[in-house]
């Protein structure tokens, strides 16, 4: 299987694709006003014990305030058993690390077992252990791993490590630099903590990019495209220290169309976005995600099949299998999931489609856990989640419909408007441009982004024109050539 990751980077917004054979599989998203809080270290204060719940609220300087459990505080010589009021008091200063950024109206999760991660490696500096990911599955690879590092680790050192599933395959050297880039990483860690103050961010995950170069560039990348000449020189350095193998797969995307017109990648997102997936059989699925959990319903549609109904309904159900595992991994959903395949009478055929399910969700870097079929057809499933959903990320709850739909913000309008111009002034020779749109995406043009509008015209070297149309809704707008 062929992969490449495009990387389109903005002043505004980060984005990147992960491309399996032609499909985009994954999308990952970061704002520049908006980053994403996983992995960040913080020095916290206890706003508020909660014996009840064996938990915790901390502020750490965010607008809500994060929670944190029991489970995942240290031992301090304390039994895990002992009363979490008895482990913490109300305005003690904890040093914790975000496990998951806020989700909706919830503040985010914390843990005060820190890690740091490098390229093969994860640093628990609390922990003693040396642990391998799941996905290594040959026994004698996951021996030499280990072996490896405890000859690698200095004789006293304290702390263990996860061995990445990135890391199959690599060497002594590989594995020694990324404990030398670990350690001092954890030590400048640890000197911040001491000066910190109660809110301060002590350690700050990567940007995407260097994430992305991190986390999910794998043997099958065949290239990494990114069309900002800065960052392609900054992932460049980054792979020559870190990653030398990536470092001759790195290119920079100069073409004339957008790089995310490649593969259609703005195509999917918009269809990331729509309730209703089509299938190819003519069947599709219908998925609603609400603040408990996700539903995935799988319809026949208009396919009636050839032979007999069993035939039909299992065919369909097995397309749904491959489909359901790419929606998940592209919107992103997470938590629990409910799916909700059409009967079969056939127990072995209910048996296909579970391991079909299984095995197109092997590929999945979030880890997924699902039950057998249940006598009304229904599959419950978990998936890990550490970050919003793409709806959540991309739309707002629309006021229109009394909060029942979605409807993309103004900050994402924008954004879609920036990159249409950018379009048309590469296609087109015209003297200007006149923005035509709803009041709320004019004035955040005009206040919030007017130097991003400013920056724009300077690099089109072309004026750009703002025009208010009050029967245009939030979503509608128009790029008249001047």
């Amino acid at each position: 299987m062929s992969e490449e990751i495009l990387i389109n980077v903005t002043p505004q917004e980060t984005r990147v694709a992960v491309v399996e054979n032609g499909v985009v599989q994954e999308l990952h998203l970061e704002r520049a006003r908006s980053r994403g809080m996983v992995g960040n270290i913080y020095k916290g204060r206890v706003a508020r014990v909660l014996p009840g719940m064996q938990a915790a609220f901390v502020e750490i300087g965010q607008e809500r305030s994060a929670f944190l459990h029991a489970a995942d505080l240290l031992g301090n010589g304390e039994s895990e058993a002992t009363p979490i009021n008895e482990r913490l008091r109300e305005g003690e200063q904890i040093v914790v690390q975000v496990m998951k950024d806020p989700l909706g109206t919830k503040g985010a999760r914390l843990t005060a077992r820190l890690t740091v991660a490098a390229r093969y490696l994860v640093y628990l500096p609390y922990e003693q252990h040396i642990g391998i990911s799941q996905r290594i599955g040959d026994d004698a690879e996951r021996e030499r791993l280990r072996e490896l590092v405890r000859a690698a680790i200095e004789p006293g050192a304290k702390g263990g490590y996860i061995l990445r599933t990135v890391a199959e395959t690599v060497d002594e050297n590989e594995i020694r630099q990324d404990i030398r880039y670990l350690r001092k990483l954890w030590a400048a860690c640890q000197e911040k903590s001491s000066d910190a103050k109660p809110g301060e961010l002590i350690h700050e995950e990567l940007p995407l990019v260097m994430r992305a170069m991190r986390d999910l560039v794998r043997d099958e990348v065949e290239k990494i495209r990114i069309d900002s000449r800065e960052f392609f020189v900054k992932a460049r350095e980054f792979a020559q220290e870190f990653i030398p193998e990536v470092y001759d797969r790195i290119e920079h995307y100069s073409g004339e169309r957008p790089i995310f017109d490649l593969y259609s990648v703005e195509d999917e997102i918009q269809k990331a976005l729509a309730r209703k997936v089509p299938l190819k059989s003519g069947g599709h699925l219908v998925i609603d995600q609400t603040e408990a959990m996700t539903t995935i319903d799988v319809n026949t549609g208009g396919y009636v099949g050839k032979h007999n109904l069993e035939e039909t309904l299992f065919k369909t159900n097995l397309e749904a299998a491959h489909a359901i595992a790419r929606q998940l991994r592209l919107r992103n959903l997470g938590g629990i999931i409910l799916v909700d395949f059409i009967d079969m009478e056939d127990p072995e055929h209910e048996r296909q489609v579970i391991r079909a399910l299984d095995k197109a969700l092997a590929r999945d870097r979030s880890r997924a856990s699902l039950t057998e079929m249940s006598p009304l057809g229904l599959v419950e499933m978990t998936r890990k989640r550490t970050r919003e959903s793409l709806e959540h990320v991309l739309c707002q709850p629309c006021p229109v419909c009394q909060r029942r739909g979605m409807l993309k913000t103004a900050q994402t309008i924008c954004y879609e408007i920036f990159r249409e111009i950018l379009r048309e002034a590469r296609q087109f020779g015209a003297k200007g441009y006149m923005v035509i749109a709803s009041p709320i995406v004019i004035d955040m043009m005009m206040d919030e982004e007017a130097t991003s509008v400013a920056n724009l015209q300077e690099f089109i070297r072309r004026s750009i024109q703002l025009k208010v149309e009050p029967g245009y809704h939030q979503e509608q707008y128009d790029v008249v050539l001047m």
